[in-house]
């Protein structure tokens, strides 16, 4: 288990690393999916499968969509087409593929019914993490999804004025 939770935290830290240093942001936006993925397989991995399954559901997907959003309503960079033929090269998925390919892998290793370790821990339930979530930490969900909200806004501002300047 040990072996696995350092691989899954490596291709976390490469695709956090990966994130902060691609010029296109559409890459950026795959590697930090791919680290979101590698980071839902480590709760998996310290038996918080619920928080893993919200961690998956609400940031891979939900916050991706938005992200891919103001990236599309910004409009940045090249024309198009351009973009386009940029993101179909293979050269632009390998890296990607093979990080989410890798945290995969382990996920299905880790929940597979052969693996010893994966019901030693005791599971976190929707219990505990509502519990905690509304509980004591409930002023930080509110401030992180004001956070997120201003984001959106400023987003918005800034796309808009862009568009009104060509």
């Amino acid at each position: 288990m040990h072996g696995l939770a350092l691989l899954a935290a490596s291709v976390t830290v490469i695709g956090a690393i990966m994130v902060i240093t691609r010029k296109i942001v559409v890459h950026a936006v795959l590697y930090l999916v791919v680290t979101l993925l590698a980071l839902a397989a480590l709760l998996v991995m310290l038996g918080a499968s619920f928080a893993a399954m919200l961690e998956i559901i609400i940031y891979a997907g939900a916050i991706m969509v938005l992200f891919v959003f103001v990236i599309m309503m910004l409009n940045l960079g090249q024309p198009d087409s351009a973009r386009e033929k940029e993101w179909l090269r293979p050269r632009a998925w390998l890296g990607p593929g093979i990080l989410a390919a890798i945290s995969c892998a382990e996920l299905l290793y880790f929940i597979s019914p052969f693996s010893a370790s994966a019901h030693s821990l005791a599971p976190i339930t929707a219990h505990d993490v509502g519990l905690s979530l509304f509980g004591r930490y409930v002023l930080m969900v509110e401030l992180a999804s004001f956070l997120l909200l201003a984001g959106l806004v400023v987003a918005f501002h800034i796309g808009r004025n862009r568009t009104e300047e060509r």
